[in-house]
């Protein structure tokens, strides 16, 4: 159909005066301080990486970006309150790998975490190693599941509780060998590290950088990393995807807010956060922490966490998990 000349020119009239305003409100954001809302207590991984992310944005954006931390129910207090906040920018979540997992493992939320956000920007992903103590004969992968498999449930594996990140790693690999180990969930990795230590347990999936320095002393043996690929800091330890094709899990943070939020705020965000993670000083101190930049458009966030959701609840259907 084609339009007449007026109508044509008021079309486009109303087109760039929108276009013009959608551009004012990006340059006017933030006009106001931000909350940034942390699942996790004060002096965890997540509180001290959205402090990194939150000093940034402060810094580039002109308007104080403030950690609050709402710890309690696996993340899923702070994730409620900052996901049924308005849309307009001024709350937001720093969202976790344990938000995907909570999706399934939790039967009634108050919240759905993949239709209730809008995905900005991911921050960093940190990979596990699977660990085992010294008195485990098997030396490599291969022989460990040879091993495990001639001793189903004999071996125990720690986890930091039900449907922690270590947790369903462990799970995943045990779907995806048919491995049978006994988990033992503790209240949080630290001591669940400190008994695979004294042999207490025999098997962890735990965070890199907390086991570093027991795996170079020789009190703890890698038997491989669950990333896509080696790591410079563990260079001789091989991937488990390497023996387990298709094996990948990590710990990841992020930053989403409430659903409906406008495309242009998201936008001024996604393109800041990006900018940090590209900046050699804040890669330096997320590396610090044992952790990957990870930047991504929002669409690509959007589809790592379907994808991560989608995973987690197979993993957890599989193996039963109930939470705490």
């Amino acid at each position: 159909m084609k339009l007449p000349r007026r109508n044509f020119l008021h079309l486009a009239g109303a087109t760039a005066l929108a276009a013009s305003s959608l551009k004012a409100r990006a340059q006017s954001y933030p006009s106001r301080p931000v909350r940034l809302i942390v699942g996790f207590p004060a002096g965890s991984s997540s509180d001290i990486i959205a402090r990194f992310i939150g000093e940034w944005l402060s810094e580039r954006l002109g308007q104080p970006f403030i950690i609050d931390n709402r710890a309690g129910a696996s993340g899923n207090i702070g994730s409620e309150l900052a996901l049924k906040a308005p849309p307009d920018g001024y709350t937001l979540l720093f969202a976790v790998s344990s938000n995907a997992i909570n999706a399934s493992l939790f039967e009634k939320l108050n919240f759905n975490f993949i239709r209730d956000i809008e995905p900005i920007a991911g921050v960093d992903r940190v990979p596990l190693v699977m660990e085992v103590h010294p008195s485990v004969p098997a030396k490599t992968l291969p022989e460990f599941i040879a091993f495990a498999k001639a001793n189903p449930g004999k071996l125990n594996m720690a986890s930091g509780g039900n449907g922690s990140p270590q947790h369903v790693a462990g799970e995943l690999f045990q779907m995806m060998t048919g491995v049978r180990m006994a988990h033992v969930p503790y209240k949080g990795a630290a001591p669940a590290l400190m008994d695979l230590l004294g042999g207490q347990v025999q098997v962890m999936f735990d965070v890199i950088v907390a086991s570093m320095e027991f795996i170079r002393a020789a009190k703890l043996r890698p038997l491989a990393v669950t990333s896509a690929a080696r790591l410079p800091i563990l260079p001789d330890v091989p991937t488990l995807d390497q023996f387990v094709p298709g094996y990948e899990a990590d710990v990841w943070h992020g930053i989403v807010a409430p659903a409906n939020t406008a495309p242009d705020i998201v936008a001024v965000l996604n393109q800041t956060v990006n900018a940090g993670l590209a900046d050699p000083q804040m890669r330096a101190r997320l590396a610090g922490l044992g952790a990957a930049p990870s930047p991504m458009t929002p669409d690509e966030f959007g589809k790592s966490i379907a994808d991560d959701t989608k995973k987690w609840a197979e993993v957890i259907k599989f193996a039963g998990v109930k939470p705490d």
